[in-house]
């Protein structure tokens, strides 16, 4: 054996002894006097970014060791470039995890697989800040009050990327119940489609959070500038909604089957602020990023900010958030294969 052989074989034990050392740590001496890298998979300013950095504030000081978090933007189609390199070329030690759409999670599943280079179910899933409601508006000068205006007429409605809810969303619409969405693509996320509308550039937005549209843009609907004709949630719906006469959309889908496709597009409001982390993280990692989540949506702090914010928190833990997910991915292939073209 020559020396330069040796010399490999000694760097390549080395290497693999201190991958061993590091992996046998526990979490508090893993994240002590670390930086954690935190991907935020959308544009600055829209809801989702502006979630997860009021999540980065305040998470870090749970996590044991206390390492300091680092947000960064990596937004690119509908969260798809942040969740792949999650998946595929991130660390896998507990250093780093990311927020992504929802769209994102059930990619893999309804949409473009070739592009969504992974499998949900094997992200260490964290958890989500919020249960979501998703509602639809209009200018009010594009004549549409309710869900059977938009059946009879085109209302043109500003998308995101591929995965995004705003794309999702009126796309299979069109498809499975007939309503006339034309969708204007292009935008990097919700805030630009939104503002989009106030340029008249689009009419509307369909399947934009109220999360995100409430706080920013309350004012629109209060002054009369827009009307919210419709919402996607879980029966019997979303109480502000419900108490401003807005008409869920499954008071309006009556066939079974079509009801049962669209569960499958408009369940992942369910776990609506998914906080995610590569496949592989040691297991007592995981569960530190896990249980961290869970303290920092009950801590004063954030929810004082997140209150100033007007974020609602309503959180789902890690685990539940795993059981939706892999309850999603048993839907049978029939209506997924439907959901899918209903997408395209």
């Amino acid at each position: 054996m020559t020396h330069a052989s040796r010399r490999a074989i000694a760097a390549a034990i080395a290497l693999l002894a201190s991958a061993v050392a590091a992996g046998a740590q526990s979490p508090e001496v893993f994240y002590a006097n670390r930086n954690v890298d935190f991907i935020i998979g959308s544009a600055a300013g829209g809801g989702y970014a502006i979630y997860a950095n009021v999540v980065a504030h305040h998470i870090g000081k749970h996590i044991p060791g206390s390492p300091r978090v680092v947000p960064r933007t990596l937004e690119g189609a509908g969260s798809l470039t942040a969740a792949n390199q999650i998946f595929t070329t991130a660390p896998k030690d507990g250093s780093v995890f990311g927020a992504v759409f929802t769209g994102a999670i059930v990619e893999p599943l309804i949409g473009d697989r070739a592009k969504a280079r992974y499998d949900s179910r094997k992200f260490g899933l964290i958890g989500s800040a919020n249960r979501e409601t998703s509602v639809c508006f209009a200018r009010k000068d594009a004549g549409v009050k309710s869900w059977a205006d938009v059946l009879e007429k085109k209302l043109i409605v500003g998308g995101a990327g591929w995965a995004s809810s705003i794309r999702q969303f009126p796309a299979v619409l069109n498809k499975i119940i007939g309503t006339r969405f034309e969708i204007v693509t292009g935008y990097p996320g919700s805030k630009e489609a939104v503002q989009a509308v106030e340029k008249g550039e689009v009419q509307g937005v369909c399947g934009i959070q109220w999360s995100s549209f409430a706080p920013m843009y309350g004012s629109w609907i209060a002054n009369g500038d827009v009307i919210v004709f419709g919402q996607i949630a879980a029966p019997p719906g979303d109480p502000v909604q419900n108490a401003n006469g807005v008409q869920n959309i499954w008071d309006v889908v009556k066939d079974e089957n079509n009801r049962r496709v669209l569960e499958v597009i408009f369940n992942q409001s369910e776990f609506g602020r998914p906080y995610i982390a590569p496949p592989g993280v040691p297991a007592d990692r995981l569960n530190a990023l896990r249980r961290a989540f869970d303290a920092t949506m009950t801590d004063p702090e954030f929810l004082a900010e997140a209150a100033k914010a007007k974020l609602p928190i309503n959180p789902m833990t890690g685990e539940d958030f795993e059981a939706q997910v892999a309850k999603l991915y048993t839907v049978p292939e029939a209506d997924v294969t439907r959901a899918r073209e209903a997408l395209e």
